[in-house]
């Protein structure tokens, strides 16, 4: 009975929502001219967790689920956020291309939990070679620029 109502209480104790209205002119999109094909990729593997706004799943009002998605999204952010990408210096924004671009060579993007829970985060074999590619071009083409 105690843990019925343990379960209950927690349900009223929600974590802040990742969502922002309108786009920082420090997101990757504002900074770079991205093809509508990578940002869909991003859109569906990336952004819940690497921006500032998630989509949420029906589950994420449900405790303690929703305590796990906040610390998740917090943690991905802190890694790599979209929203923010223009913060970085140059080498730094670099580093994060290349990073995005080995990752998802190495199948460590998306996570595994993620794309078990979101199937559009299953990338196929060209999704994964659009994003590996174009990360690397605008990665060489930072490092060209400076």
């Amino acid at each position: 009975m105690a843990l019925l109502v343990v379960l209950i209480v927690i349900q009223f104790i929600q974590p802040s929502h990742n969502f922002s209205k309108r786009l920082s002119p420090t997101d990757f999109s504002k900074i770079f001219i991205v093809p509508v094909n990578v940002q869909v990729v991003l859109k569906n593997a990336c952004l819940d967790c690497h921006s500032n706004n998630t989509a949420y799943p029906w589950y994420a009002s449900l405790q303690p689920m929703a305590w796990m998605l906040a610390n998740h999204i917090k943690k991905g952010k802190e890694v790599l956020n979209f929203g923010e990408f223009g913060l970085l210096g140059k080498h730094r924004q670099i580093s994060k291309l290349k990073a995005i671009a080995s990752q998802v060579k190495d199948n460590e993007m998306p996570i595994a939990s993620y794309k078990w829970m979101h199937k559009k985060a299953r990338l196929s074999a060209a999704e994964k070679m659009l994003v590996i590619s174009w990360m690397n071009q605008i990665a060489d083409s930072l490092s060209a620029n400076q």
